[in-house]
């Protein structure tokens, strides 16, 4: 039992490591080239990115509830009680995978050089962005990040 619950923990660990965050680049997207679009930010606003299920959290808890609830009671009660307790156990390991994963984030919307306007949702990251700030959109391998633009950079 005491292994199953390492698992579990185990799994929901590994699933809060995904992030959207400005500051965490792929390895995919590393050595990669670019497209670097200059932009003026007109607003940020905070947005909860949801929590993925990818099925793990279900699963670890239904092992962990099956083992936990086939403990109890006699050969006849443990059966049915083991099953009760893997989906009991499902159904709790995929809340925590959910929750484990929801993300805190920010919605900018930043209009172009060219006055076209586009939105991007992005974790909070390592600099705050307030509307008015020169920034980039860097976009790589289709995944667009937000950042602020380096000195010198013409004014949008």
């Amino acid at each position: 039992m005491i292994r199953s619950l390492i698992t579990l923990a185990i799994a929901a660990t590994l699933a809060a490591c995904a992030t959207s965050s400005p500051d965490v680049i792929s390895r995919n997207d590393a050595q990669r080239m670019s497209t670097v679009l200059d932009g003026v930010v007109l607003s940020v606003r905070p947005v909860t990115v949801e929590g993925s299920q990818s099925g793990a959290g279900a699963v670890a808890g239904g092992v962990v509830g099956g083992i936990a609830g086939g403990s109890v009671g006699g050969r006849r009660e443990s059966s049915v009680v083991g099953v009760l307790g893997a989906v009991a156990g499902s159904v709790v390991g995929n809340v925590i995978e959910r929750n484990a994963t929801r993300e805190e984030a920010l919605e900018i919307m930043v209009q172009l050089k060219g006055g076209e306007r586009r939105s991007v949702v992005q974790a909070k990251g390592s600099e705050s962005l307030n509307a008015g700030d020169q920034v980039i959109l860097v976009t790589t391998g289709g995944k667009v990040r937000v950042t602020r633009a380096p000195a010198g950079t013409p004014r949008v």
